[in-house]
């Protein structure tokens, strides 16, 4: 079983930090093995639960690469992803060296066509990109 608002550290890493859930947890460490032929550690935290979340292990990462990047499937505006990048950016900021950098679905409804689906939400690339910009800020 799962606790309750206690996250994962499912890959260590010292530049920077994605957190994340759902399906972008495997997205992103597909994207973070990439990131690593380029010489760039990545850490990834899976939150496994939103309500509560593990602000703790948050905090941890942050503190410990100074960039996050958040990424999950809700569309960008309004969702989980952007309360977390609101939160780290507020009362975190003073370990920030970047600006939180988040990675999610546009800002549209999610079509059931494949090839649509694959471009409204983000993919590996799209994590990929996101770590290559952040890591180089």
């Amino acid at each position: 079983m799962i606790p309750f608002g206690k996250a994962k550290v499912v890959r260590e890493g010292r530049d920077l930090s994605i957190i994340t859930y759902g399906a972008l947890v495997q997205r992103s460490l597909v994207a973070t093995k990439q990131a690593e032929q380029q010489g760039i550690s990545v850490e990834v935290i899976d939150l496994r639960t939103l309500q509560p979340y593990d602000w703790d292990a948050i905090t941890a990462t942050v503190q410990k690469t100074n960039r996050v990047i958040v990424a999950h499937e809700d569309s960008l505006s309004f969702g989980y992803g952007a309360e977390i990048a609101a939160r780290i950016a507020d009362e975190l900021f003073e370990h920030l060296d970047a600006p939180v950098r988040r990675v999610a679905a546009t800002d549209t409804f999610v079509a059931y066509a494949p090839q649509l689906e694959d471009a409204i939400l983000p993919q590996v690339a799209d994590v990929a990109k996101a770590i290559s910009e952040l890591h180089g800020f």
